[in-house]
């Protein structure tokens, strides 16, 4: 795909105008979705208990992920923009079958890991508002979001502005917690950028950091965001390079949205939690403990409107999850002229089976969410490393192939990532910091 070519007439003429002539507001969608996975419940319980031990110290951990996530996902959806195909049709069509075959098993490992999460945000959410068990709570999560994917009939606008309630809603929820736990605003600005290294004085401050790392650079975001992208380019025929610039920005706002949720939550924690920990050594980690102990410090609405917030950022994130599936499944398997309401019905089925079966076995919902995690940290190299790959290479993307400060940094980013989830893995497994 080049933006050399426009086409004729009234279009070509809208193609050749400066960015700033051109509404932003056509370009907004996709970024709104991927984001939505930047606090799902994965990020509330590392946001939980990072605020409730270390108070704001590890703000700065948020910050730099998100910044990192903003780069690999304009990398994600430079590729779908430049190539006209999703990160998982190029595993399929570009390496041999003994390496896309293990690049879709990983896939759908971290599609089951991150909606074990959501699912189980979704259901305690559910339980703490209603009483109901955790198991009618999953149930109900599978209906909605298909009930949310069945918007799509009118337009994936409709799709697109569902999530953007979702966002704003959120959002909402936060700046009035943040505005009446009453935080100290010089301290988390000074955290917010500032590494804090009395944090690291205490083994389980690693845990919690490369948890927060390993939960915001999610491999599913990555597929998602590069096949999202290609229906837009299609519709609006501008040049590539117009497209890129738009989709950028479209990235870099929505995902600072996400950052000011996901600092949000650790910032409540920090004011609301922190002060018990100093006083008990208790840690407030788990999604029940926050629950009970807003309402005398808050008051009962801050309760309530957490579990709300709780309960809407796993719907979405559990959505966005569906639709990664659906790209998945379809660029690695080739499958072509399928109802797209069975596809994502098969793939909801397939990737909310472990969480169904952890709720049966009786295993403690904030157990499953740091194990979902571990093991979204495990596949976060097969999702990566491709993307890097193919967007260095310029039979793949032409003019737009990464240049060599882009792919250095990308690699080096990658490769501390992977080591920090090394590092996790071996801490989960000894135990050590716990």
């Amino acid at each position: 795909m080049s933006d050399d070519s426009t086409p004729d007439g009234p279009q070509a003429d809208c193609a050749t105008l400066p960015v700033r002539h051109v509404s932003w507001w056509r370009f907004v969608g996709p970024a709104f979705i991927v984001s939505i996975g930047y606090f799902d419940p994965g990020n509330w319980a590392t946001d939980l208990q990072a605020g409730s031990e270390f108070n704001y110290a590890l703000l700065w951990v948020i910050s730099a992920s998100c910044i990192i996530g903003m780069f690999y996902q304009v990398l994600a959806a430079k590729l779908g923009i430049a190539t006209a195909k999703d990160l998982a049709r190029h595993c399929r069509d570009d390496y041999p079958a003994w390496l896309h075959w293990p690049l879709f098993l990983a896939a759908v490992v971290s599609m089951m890991a991150t909606d074990l999460a959501e699912i189980i945000g979704v259901a305690v959410a559910l339980k703490l508002l209603f009483g109901i068990s955790l198991l009618s709570g999953a149930v109900i999560t599978f209906i909605d979001v298909l009930l949310i994917l069945l918007l799509n009939r009118w337009g994936y606008r409709i799709v697109e502005s569902t999530f953007f309630v979702f966002l704003t809603t959120v959002a909402g929820i936060y700046i009035a917690e943040v505005f009446f736990a009453e935080p100290d605003f010089g301290l988390i600005l000074f955290h917010s950028f500032v590494p804090d290294g009395t944090a690291w004085s205490k083994p389980s401050a690693i845990v919690i950091t490369v948890g927060v790392i390993g939960a915001t650079i999610m491999p599913h975001n990555l597929y998602l965001h590069s096949g999202l992208v290609i229906s837009r380019v299609a519709k609006e025929k501008l040049p590539t390079k117009t497209f890129l610039e738009y989709t950028r920005w479209d990235t870099i706002i929505n995902l600072t949205a996400a950052w000011f949720i996901n600092a949000a939550i650790l910032i409540v924690a920090a004011a609301v939690f922190h002060p018990i920990f100093l006083e008990s050594g208790k840690v407030i980690a788990s999604f029940e403990d926050a629950y009970e102990t807003l309402a005398p410090a808050l008051g009962s609405w801050a309760s309530i409107t957490f579990a709300v917030a709780l309960l809407i950022s796993g719907v979405a994130s559990s959505t966005a999850a569906t639709l990664a599936g659906q790209y998945v499944f379809e660029g690695f398997l080739k499958i072509e002229n399928i109802n797209l309401f069975y596809l994502r019905l098969g793939t909801r089925i397939v990737t909310m089976a472990p969480a169904i079966l952890c709720i049966v076995l009786g295993m403690e919902p904030i157990d499953v969410l740091v194990w979902s995690q571990v093991i979204l940290s495990l596949q976060l190299p097969f999702a990566l490393f491709p993307l890097l790959h193919f967007t260095a290479k310029r039979e793949y993307m032409g003019k737009f192939t990464n240049g060599i400060f882009v792919s250095v940094l990308g690699w080096v980013l990658g490769m501390i990532l992977l080591v920090l989830n090394v590092v996790m893995l071996w801490q989960q497994a000894t135990g050590y910091g716990s």
